[in-house]
């Protein structure tokens, strides 16, 4: 007899949420599309995003509360602090013993619990309500939220004259934390900076690509700030020597976050950055990277190889991770298996299997895709390509039949071949298995809500050569800043794209050993596009600027 937990659509249906052929429909969408089969429930409009938390719970055997119900006490109130209420949507709801328990928005967010556990000193247990009656009740019981400069002023207060650990477990730190975490969130930051200078701890976030400077805490803050860091990622907080990684996952203001943490030690003290991979924001779907319609047929295309190996290429931050994913989505069916090789895993992606790299203990790239290899793997993504034992085994899995995806790290599409003879992979080889190599840039967009038509110098038209002719009569916009782009005049992300697909006469260059201009010329005459023809197209469009275009590629 199975004990394995009973299935959300069964469970849903006990709870008179669903019926049995609305479940069957779910199932059938879910097979089509993929994804989990709440969010096909939700798609589908046969119930709320409120049934499917109830659902959850349920199916995890945790209370469910109606907080119509429910009057905390002052005591228990007390046990939690404002900032974490508000940051992680949570509400005290009483005393089991000396266990604390408390409504949690998502009966998934349990990895808050054991922060709640670690600043309250004492045992927590997580229920599950509406998500809108805990920020109501948070709002009723605690007020608005503390603004950052007082979260900046009580810690700054608070830790004067207190040890390290002390201060380290103290509400204004947390609090402080709390709000430097909720306001990226809201500013739609990549990462937090966190950086320490002599007599000055500066912090910044990174949005768009740029980044700003928020608020700067006093600098005897950074101790115990990226000291809370540490804990609460598992790191080891008497070791301020060598650089450190870690992980934290949280559900911060209603949105299922991931933070990566990479601590560095220099010579005013221990800083670090804090990646924030924002799962709620992130929509891995070709439809929304901001291709041109033929753009995405050749990807939609490359994603049904049969075997082959495809790179896509651009410096750091520029979006790679994310195409590959859409592009692992766009081929993820029943009938396909993809494993991926990564460093780290970025997003869970369901229907993939999907490995971790840790080269510490020996798990590399090459020695993750050889035991990929014996897996019967159909498509393999490879999350880098950096040397000659990895390029080795991926040239190797193509050529036994597998479709390999990856990354390099190169400046435009053609040198890419360049990179991998440098890596001591044999001419022949790159031209029996590549099959296209995608180059790609972020540009900021123009900011919608404070768009206006301008036009730029002749000298900066200029720049862009004798493509400045497609400019010509163009109408260009800019952003003039307002409250809603945080008065940036931009307001997220567009890529643009160079995709370099390796045809016949681009084989029999690379097999001649031809230059990086070469193969440039007779991809172009085979139809690439350039980068800066790409990024000039996004400009006729109104999407972005001449500046950024300009900024971002070089021919």
């Amino acid at each position: 007899m199975s004990t394995g937990r009973r299935l959300l659509g069964q469970v849903l249906k006990g709870r008179g949420a669903v019926r049995e052929s609305q479940v069957q429909e779910a199932l059938e969408e879910q097979r089509a599309n993929g994804g989990l089969i709440g969010q096909c429930f939700v798609a589908l409009g046969i119930c709320t995003q409120g049934d499917i938390v109830m659902g959850l719970a349920e199916q995890g055997g945790m209370e469910t509360v109606d907080l119509a119900n429910v009057t905390p006490s002052q005591e228990v109130l007390d046990m939690v602090d404002s900032s974490m209420a508000h940051a992680f949507t949570l509400i005290p709801l009483r005393l089991d013993g000396d266990t604390l328990v408390v409504a949690l928005g998502d009966p998934q967010n349990t990895a808050v619990l054991q922060d709640l556990g670690f600043s309250a000193g004492r045992d927590v247990r997580g229920a599950v309500a509406d998500a809108e009656a805990i920020k109501a009740a948070v709002l009723k019981h605690y007020g608005a939220e503390t603004s950052l400069a007082d979260a900046i002023a009580d810690a700054a207060a608070a830790v004067a004259g207190t040890d390290l650990e002390a201060a380290t477990a103290s509400q204004p730190v947390a609090r402080l934390l709390n709000s430097l975490l909720h306001r990226a969130i809201q500013d739609r930051a990549s990462d937090i900076h966190f950086e320490v200078f002599p007599g000055e701890f500066r912090v910044r976030y990174r949005v768009d690509g740029t980044l700003y400077e928020v608020e700067a805490p006093p600098s005897h803050l950074a101790l115990p700030l990226v000291s809370r860091i540490k804990v609460l990622s598992n790191l080891d907080i008497t070791e301020t020597r060598v650089p450190q990684d870690g992980r934290i996952e949280l559900v911060i203001d209603g949105r299922a976050v991931d933070l990566r943490v990479a601590t560095l030690p220099g010579i005013s003290g221990e800083g670090c950055v804090m990646r924030i991979l924002d799962r709620s924001s992130v929509n891995l779907d070709l439809k929304a990277l901001g291709l041109q319609p033929a753009e995405e047929a050749i990807l939609r295309e490359l994603t049904q190889l049969p075997h082959g190996i495809v790179l896509i290429t651009g410096p750091t931050g520029s979006g790679k991770t994310t195409t590959l994913y859409a592009m692992l989505q766009e081929a993820n069916t029943p009938e396909v298996k993809i494993i991926t090789a990564e460093d780290p895993v970025e997003y869970d992606i369901d229907g993939i299997v999907q490995v971790p790299v840790n080269p510490d203990i020996g798990v590399t790239y090459a020695n993750v895709l050889r035991a990929v290899l014996r897996q019967d793997p159909d498509k393999i993504l490879v999350g880098e390509i950096r040397d000659e034992e990895t390029a080795t085994v991926a040239v190797e899995a193509s050529l036994t039949g597998h479709t390999v995806f990856s990354t390099v790290h190169t400046n435009d599409a053609p040198s890419t071949i360049t990179r991998l003879v440098d890596m001591g992979i044999a001419p022949f080889l790159i031209s029996a298995t590549l099959e296209a190599v995608v180059a790609q840039r972020l540009v900021r967009t123009i900011c919608p809500d404070c768009r206006e038509s301008y036009q730029p110098d002749e000298e900066v038209l200029m720049e862009f050569g004798p493509e400045a002719e497609m400019l010509k009569n163009a109408t260009f916009y800019f952003g003039r800043g307002c409250s809603n782009c945080y008065h940036t005049g931009h307001k997220g992300r567009t890529a643009i794209y160079e995709i370099m697909i390796v045809d016949e006469q681009v084989r029999q260059c690379i097999l001649s050993s031809g230059s990086s201009s070469d193969l440039r010329a007779i991809a172009q005459r085979s139809g690439m596009q350039l980068l800066r023809t790409s990024g000039i197209q996004a400009v006729l469009a109104g999407l972005t600027t001449v500046e950024e275009v300009l900024r971002e590629t070089t021919h």
